[in-house]
């Protein structure tokens, strides 16, 4: 994977002790080197890592902050710094107007990957890591949290230059810091939530199955192209790229490549000719789980009707030949002793 490191700002968001945001701002970008161009590569994986994301597009009646920031930066009229402390300006703005305490670094980081140009905004916190010297002096260092990334969205500056109307050039990590967070980070950007990538996931899943099924493909060939399916959006997905009907028509039926995309017009299938999709939604392909009641289960589609059973009237599972860790476990219990007793 090659990432084309343009530019990078990084400004501090901090709580004054009347509890007031407070930005404090980097005279200077961040220079270019090996180091930074790693950082931004991490920062771009650990972004398509997030598996739950919305898509969005600018609106006028939302603030326009950012949107004007980019289009004077985008037109010259200011370099990235000017455009990065307008952008950090607009988040002070926010925060105060929606009363939330959250703090951080603001990252605004421009580059490039494929044939794409992007921008990805986050906020990020900060951890300490603790070192010993050779001479076992103690000390301490702050590393940026990557890792709990949540409060980000990333523009598709080449999309949004010449095809805007089509939306959804934004994508933002919907998080597990609840919806009100996540509107606050919208109202920041000025934007409105467009394509929904678990609806359209959910429609590939009955539409892929609508087909195999009019298609006649044997039980081995709907398994074979249930995975090729996964593997081509999860591919997809990974690279921050949308999912194109004709690819995946031909992904699923290679001896007749169109043979999806038309039956998804025969029988006028709200699918879309690109769309982003969720991959955790879309595991549903290759993947049967679900827990509750005490029991949790997970096994590989292909391998119902042969090593798993299900009887629909009785709502039954059988299950042919178990994980050698589970069986051990069980008959070390049914013996008459605990899975524990390392006696």
């Amino acid at each position: 994977m090659s990432v084309d490191m343009q530019h990078l700002a990084i400004n501090f968001i901090a709580l004054t002790d009347n509890g007031e945001h407070q930005a404090h701002y980097r005279d200077d970008l961040i220079g270019n080197g090996p180091a930074v161009a790693t950082l931004v590569e991490q920062l771009h994986l650990a972004y398509n890592g997030k598996p739950a994301k919305g898509y969005a597009s600018f609106k006028d009646d939302k603030s326009d902050r950012v949107a004007a920031a980019l289009a004077d930066w985008q037109r010259e009229q200011t370099n990235f710094l000017g455009f990065a402390k307008a952008t950090t300006d607009a988040l002070v703005v926010e925060l105060s107007q929606h009363q939330l305490p959250e703090t951080g670094y603001l990252l605004l980081a421009h580059y490039r990957y494929l044939a794409s140009e992007f921008l990805l905004v986050c906020v990020l916190g900060s951890k300490d890591h603790f070192e010993l010297s050779d001479q076992l002096e103690l000390a301490t260092s702050r590393h940026l949290d990557i890792g709990r990334m949540q409060l980000a969205a990333r523009i598709d500056l080449t999309e949004y230059a010449v095809n805007a109307e089509k939306g959804n050039y934004i994508s933002f990590i919907r998080g597990r810091a609840g919806r009100k967070v996540a509107d606050f980070f919208l109202d920041f950007l000025g934007c409105e939530e467009g394509a929904d990538a678990r609806v359209n996931s959910q429609k590939v899943l009955s539409s892929v199955e609508e087909y195999l099924g009019a298609a006649e493909f044997a039980n081995d060939e709907k398994t074979a192209a249930r995975r090729q399916v996964f593997d081509y959006c999860e591919e997809r997905a990974k690279a921050g790229q949308e999912v194109v009907l004709a690819e995946l028509s031909a992904v699923i039926d290679p001896e007749q490549e169109n043979g999806f995309l038309h039956y998804c017009a025969e029988q006028q299938l709200e699918v879309a000719e690109q769309f982003p999709v969720e991959v955790k939604e879309l595991k549903k392909l290759v993947k049967f789980n679900g827990a509750g009641g005490g029991l949790s289960l997970s096994f590989d589609e292909k391998l119902l009707g042969e090593r798993v059973q299900y009887d629909v009237k009785t709502d039954t599972l059988i299950i042919k030949g178990t994980p050698p860790n589970l069986r051990d476990q069980l008959q070390r219990f049914t013996q008459g002793y605990s899975s524990f007793d390392q006696a």
